[in-house]
């Protein structure tokens, strides 16, 4: 077709065939038929999905390919932003201005209610059962540790086979491992800003008694700085100078904000609170001295909001909003396991929150933009999970999976223009003695694997208070299959 332009609505059938590709790949491996018939079958999939993307790529971005911004936040809760609860006191106009400007998903789930774990699975595409990382990385061991195998693969190593390889560059918190062959560096980005483990201190930037931030493999010393800002700043410079060039660029933006303070990161006689930079509480009419743990926590968030506004604003200096798409998320849901001036993060109206498989823990805030795409201005109610982020941006990219590697999202970028509806699905959740599958409005939970299933009916009972289980037997019985079919996937 050369540069001949086409009509906007056909470029858009290409995203509907893709997804319809991709998602057939990844149900014909996850069944078992990665050979003979089937294999031939996935493969057909993937050249025609590819091939449909490729003859459309100048409509995606004038240089080809999109960009692509991750931004992620550490345990921001469902309820915290304004544009998710009215009654939230939070000030995040930035958040709003996203959800203005993109679309907003309330029904996107983590695929762990936990930080080591949904990180991997993010960056991977795979459920924890899938690529073995199931539990928090512990102290100094874990987060210096191995962490992820280092056989899976990530999204940046994913879009560096584009045919114009994205630059990659990550800026924040890692917390998948930080051995020699674990680091950001050395799983695919070009360049990375952040830390090792799972919470720092936000302005000494130490992780119990060891320093830890870095740039590459070095240690980085920026004493004194807001780490949110610091992470923002680096990100700007990614942006700002990768702009200029003729490639594509991949930024993963894992704030560590606003994951709640640590004493074992605190000298001794200092006081375990919520940290934040005084005209952050200056914006929030509070002073430095605040000593109410929910308002300190409302100056993090703000401070969060104002970190991503100066990195859409940077998108617009570098005239690439167009031609970018963004996309935000919390890792797991906000925690609410009572903790006095911890636990002060909102999930309303779900139920309970992180290290749960309750509503709380695992459907987070996610916002999304991408200029011609996305409608501004609209709720996108279709459930997705951060695993169909790897696909998605695959197909953006024009790059094929691997076909011996399962799979457990799909390409939605058809969801996410509004066109298609996902609600046939099923997601399958596990974390220490916790389960639950969903599978369209139905919920199956249970908090032991001793305790008999509970069944819920989110599209009636979002807060997960009525069990049904005696009610619909059937459907309960149904789910429960479809767990079994998941768990006959991992064998």
């Amino acid at each position: 077709m050369g540069n001949m332009a086409l009509p906007r609505d056909v470029s858009y059938c290409r995203f509907d065939a893709i997804a319809y590709g991709s998602s057939m790949c990844c149900w014909l491996r996850r069944a078992g038929l990665g050979k003979g018939r089937g294999r031939i079958l996935a493969a057909f999939l993937n050249i025609l999905a590819l091939s449909l993307l490729v003859a459309e790529e100048p409509l995606l971005a004038p240089r080809g390919f999109p960009n692509i911004l991750l931004v992620t936040a550490d345990n921001l809760g469902f309820g915290d932003l304004p544009c998710y609860n009215p009654n939230s006191e939070i000030l995040a106009p930035n958040f709003d201005r996203l959800s203005r400007e993109g679309a907003r998903l309330t029904q996107f789930y983590s695929a762990s209610p936990t930080c080591t774990v949904s990180r991997a699975s993010l960056l991977t595409g795979r459920i924890p059962q899938r690529h073995g990382l199931v539990r928090q990385l512990p102290g100094l061991e874990g987060n210096y540790g191995v962490g992820l195998n280092p056989a899976e693969i990530l999204i940046p190593q994913i879009l560096k086979q584009a045919s114009k390889p994205y630059l990659t560059g990550c800026f924040g918190k890692w917390n998948i491992g930080f051995a020699p062959g674990s680091r950001p560096t050395e799983r695919g980005f070009d360049e990375f800003v952040g830390h090792a483990s799972g919470n720092m201190d936000y302005f000494r930037h130490n992780y119990r008694d060891r320093h830890d931030l870095y740039a590459g493999t070095a240690e980085l010393h920026r004493e004194g700085t807001y780490s949110t800002s610091l992470f923002a700043t680096a990100a700007i410079d990614f942006i700002q100078r990768h702009s200029k060039g003729d490639r594509p660029w991949f930024c993963y933006l894992p704030f560590n904000a606003p994951h709640f303070p640590s004493p074992l990161n605190r000298r001794p006689g200092e006081n375990n609170e919520w940290q934040a930079p005084d005209w952050a509480f200056e914006a929030c009419g509070l002073s430095a001295n605040e000593a109410r743990p929910e308002k300190r926590y409302q100056a993090v968030v703000y401070a969060l909001d104002f970190a991503l506004g100066q990195v859409l604003d940077c998108l617009h200096e570098a005239q690439v909003e167009d031609q970018t798409l963004v996309f935000f998320m919390s890792d797991n849901g906000s925690f609410r396991l009572g903790r006095e001036g911890i636990d002060v993060g909102s999930n309303a109206p779900l139920r309970s929150g992180g290290v749960t498989c309750w509503e709380g823990g695992l459907r987070v805030p996610a916002l999304v933009r991408f200029p011609g795409l996305v409608k501004p201005g609209t709720v996108i109610s279709a459930p997705m999970w951060s695993p169909d982020l790897m696909p998605s941006f695959a197909a953006l990219a024009a790059c094929p999976l691997p076909e011996n590697v399962i799979y457990d999202g799909m390409n939605v970028i058809p969801f996410l223009r509004g066109r298609s509806s996902a609600t046939a699905r099923s997601f399958y959740f596990e974390y220490r003695n916790h389960s639950a599958l969903r599978r369209g409005d139905w919920k199956i939970v249970r908090e032991t694997p001793s305790e008999p299933w509970q069944l819920f009916d989110l599209g009636e009972d979002l807060r997960e208070k009525r069990d049904l289980a005696t009610r619909f037997p059937g459907k309960l019985k149904e789910l429960v299959a479809e767990r079994a079919r998941w768990l006959h996937s991992l064998r």
